[in-house]
C-alpha cells in the first residue's frame, strides 16, 4: 500500500502555504480589506483606536483576536484528546479546516464579512498550530515574516560559513514563501474572475493535504 506524505514532509507544507496565502488574499479582497491568517495588523490596529481614544473601535478587533487564540487552544485540545489512539490527528485538523472555510466561504459577502474573517483567523491558528515543521526547519504556512529570517539567516551562513545544511535550509524557507506568495496571486487572479467564488482555492487546497497523507 502507497504511504502518504509525512506531516513534516515539504510538499504537505507547500500546499498549506499556497492555502495560506490564498486565504489571506481572499479575506483582502472579498472580506473587508483583513488579513485573517495572522494577527499582528489586528493587534497594531487595535492599540492605535486606544490611542486615538476609541476602546470602541479597539473592541472591532477583539473577535478575530480571540478566535486565533481559540484556535491554538482548539488544536492542542484534539492532539491531547487523539495522539494516542490516532497519531495522524492533523488529518483530522485538516479536514475541520477545510469544512470551516468552506462554511465562511457559503457566508454571504458583506454584512457577514466580520464572521467569517473569524472563522478563517480560527482556522488558521489551529493550522500553524499543528504544522510547525518542516524538512527539519521550524517554519510557519500562514504568514511569511519568520520564514523570511529563517530564510536570510541560513542564507547568510551558508554564504559566509560554507555551511551546506544551512543553504539547504535556506531553500525550505524561501521555497514556503515563495508558495505563500503564489497562493496569494491565484485568489488574486481567482477574484477578478469569480469575487467571493475564489475561496473555492484554499478549500481544494486543504483537501489536497488531507488526501496526500492518507495512509500515513
Amino acid at each position: 500500500m502507497k504511504r502518504g506524505l509525512r506531516f513534516d514532509a515539504l510538499p504537505l507544507g507547500l500546499l498549506l502555504a499556497l492555502a495560506g496565502g490564498s486565504l489571506d488574499c481572499y479575506t483582502y479582497l472579498n472580506r473587508g480589506r483583513v488579513f485573517a491568517t495572522a494577527e499582528t495588523g489586528n493587534l497594531v490596529l487595535a492599540g492605535v483606536r486606544l490611542a486615538q481614544g476609541r476602546p470602541d473601535l479597539a473592541l472591532h478587533y477583539a473577535p478575530p483576536i480571540l478566535a486565533y487564540a481559540a484556535g491554538v487552544l482548539a488544536a492542542e485540545l484534539l492532539r491531547t484528546a487523539m495522539a494516542e489512539k490516532k497519531p495522524d490527528w492533523r488529518r483530522t485538523v485538516l479536514l475541520l479546516e477545510c469544512g470551516i472555510t468552506a462554511a465562511a466561504a457559503l457566508l454571504p459577502l458583506g454584512r457577514l464579512d466580520p464572521l467569517a474573517n473569524v472563522l478563517i483567523s480560527f482556522v488558521s491558528a489551529a493550522q500553524v498550530e499543528s504544522f510547525r515543521t518542516f524538512a527539519g526547519c521550524a517554519c510557519a504556512t500562514t504568514m511569511c515574516t519568520g520564514n523570511l529570517r529563517g530564510g536570510t539567516e541560513n542564507l547568510f551562513l551558508r554564504w559566509f560559513k560554507g555551511d551546506r545544511e544551512a543553504g539547504r535550509k535556506a531553500a525550505v524557507y524561501y521555497s514556503l514563501i515563495a508558495a505563500f506568495v503564489t497562493g496569494a496571486v491565484l485568489s488574486g487572479i481567482l477574484t477578478a474572475l469569480l469575487g467571493g467564488g475564489s475561496a473555492a482555492l484554499p478549500c481544494l487546497l486543504l483537501a489536497a493535504a488531507a488526501l496526500s497523507t492518507q495512509g500515513f
